[in-house]
């Protein structure tokens, strides 16, 4: 059966030094699906607004995000440090939409245009309260956000968006993107010289505080 990310039961965990998310990812090795159900449950938001920022489409956001815990069900027993659970995670998700994002290039290029899906933002609801993400799904936040990112090189890009958006930490970030976290620390630095300069895009963020 395919994870579908609906609310299950919390799982009581025991005391002792490993983390929660430690303990849960080893049951989930282990074979117990409803420890793996709740790592979706806690995962899929994140996962969720990482793939929308990048694909910028909510239904093919959640096509990806089910995707992705499809692979990570599958792999799981794979990963040898249940701690590296997080990064390991956003690995995938970043691998996953990748691969999106090359398909839909050579689609686009043979001229199989899948459509326009704009009533599609705003579907999907991130967070059960709102607040500035309703915001940013905005259309011409994102049409400044894309003109940005556009100016960012690869690794700038990949380093801002996890950083900031993504909200993994600088060790996550280089764990991710297989580089040392003083690479990522460059990249990340020359990436907020440029979004300072776009006076647009800050003062739309400010607005939205």
């Amino acid at each position: 059966m395919v994870p579908t990310g609906k609310k299950c039961n919390n799982v009581t965990q025991p005391a002792g030094a490993h983390s929660d998310l430690e303990v849960l990812t080893a049951r989930a090795q282990a074979g117990d699906r409803q420890a793996f159900d709740n790592l979706v449950d806690r995962f899929w938001p994140d996962i969720f607004r990482m793939v929308y920022y990048r694909v910028r489409s909510a239904m093919d956001a959640e096509d990806l995000a089910q995707d992705i815990f499809v692979v990570v069900f599958r792999r799981i027993k794979s990963l040898k440090d249940p701690s590296q659970f997080r990064p390991w995670l956003f690995t995938i998700a970043l691998n996953c939409v990748r691969d999106f994002q090359r398909k839909k290039r050579f689609r686009e290029v043979f001229g199989f245009f899948t459509g326009g899906d704009e009533d599609a933002v705003g579907y999907y609801a991130v967070s059960d309260e709102p607040g500035p993400l309703h915001n940013i799904m905005r259309q011409d936040f994102w049409e400044h956000v894309g003109s940005f990112l556009s100016k960012l090189s690869r690794l700038e890009k990949e380093a801002f968006t996890l950083r900031f958006m993504d909200q993994l930490s600088i060790g996550e970030i280089a764990e991710v993107l297989g580089k040392g976290q003083s690479t990522i620390k460059t990249h990340l630095y020359r990436a907020l010289t440029k979004f300072r300069k776009e006076s647009r895009l800050v003062g739309l963020l400010e607005g939205m505080e």
